[in-house]
């Protein structure tokens, strides 16, 4: 079984270069307007950096005060290339970036080995881009860390929230849910679109579809489980393609949203 799974999208969505790649994360993460909350959750986007930077970037500054606090990050993803029908495991040791290598969390992968809606699918994640992309922001703003990837195609709110009331832990597990909004509306229309799913994720309605939310699968779990643990969401930043690097015919939007448990907001 290979022990290494290595960047797949490294030069395309984010730069190659460790060096470039750490002033761009240094530059957007500077960039962002400080809000006074510790996140249990966060739900980012995971389009290119130049396109969704700045919005992963807002979820992210939340986690530098929490440097040495969060030794555990627990990352579900959409699949965009190859189907899994629950959540899929990478089957590997170690998830590599530019910026160096994060080990997995074997105890609590073991963890839940049982569950059937669990498997090991390495191919769900060899070229999948929406896990990876959250990597290098981590480690930017965490210490050490282990990791428990998790590519999410076909699973019920259900079948997610059952996984992560397994692996919830304490302040020491952060748990980030990657997705984008709409898809090639015009900038208009997507404003309008991305403005109602965002209210819907605000009211812990788990009952989104793919045309709100590429990661939907994902976002329903973590809201279904969030509102059983009592969590308070907060937005962000909303924008789209449009705002920051595209043309706006045709835009894809983005947010990030912070989940805080009721003693952890300052």
């Amino acid at each position: 079984m290979q022990f290494v799974r290595p960047a797949a999208v490294a030069g395309t969505f984010y730069p190659d270069d460790p060096a470039e790649l750490q002033a761009m994360l240094n530059a957007l993460l500077a960039a962002t307007h400080r809000t006074p909350l510790r996140p249990k959750a966060l739900i980012a986007p995971h389009a290119g950096y130049v396109y969704s930077g700045a919005v992963a970037a807002s979820a992210y500054a939340l986690l530098q005060p929490l440097r040495d606090s969060i030794s555990r990050v627990i990352l579900l993803g959409p699949v965009h290339r190859v189907w899994t029908p629950g959540l899929a495991l990478p089957g590997v040791a170690v998830f590599e970036t530019p910026l160096g290598r994060i080990a997995l969390d074997k105890d609590a992968i073991a963890s839940i080995a049982d569950l059937n809606q669990v498997q090991v699918h390495p191919d769900a994640h060899a070229q999948e881009h929406s896990l990876e992309v959250h990597l290098p922001f981590l480690q930017s703003v965490l210490g050490d860390f282990t990791l428990v990837p998790l590519a999410v195609g076909g699973a019920s709110p259900d079948a997610v929230a059952s996984v992560l009331e397994r692996l919830w832990g304490g302040a020491e597990t952060l748990i980030v849910a990657s997705s984008d909004l709409s898809h090639f509306l015009t900038y208009e229309q997507a404003l309008q679109k991305d403005h109602a799913t965002i209210q819907e994720i605000l009211h812990f309605n788990n009952h989104l579809i793919g045309e709100q939310a590429c990661g939907c699968h994902v976002i329903n779990g973590l809201l279904l489980a969030a509102k059983r643990r009592g969590l308070s969401a907060h937005l962000l930043d909303m924008r789209n393609s449009g705002d920051t690097a595209g043309e706006r015919a045709r835009v894809v939007g983005y947010a990030s949203l912070a989940f805080t448990e009721s003693d952890h907001v300052h």
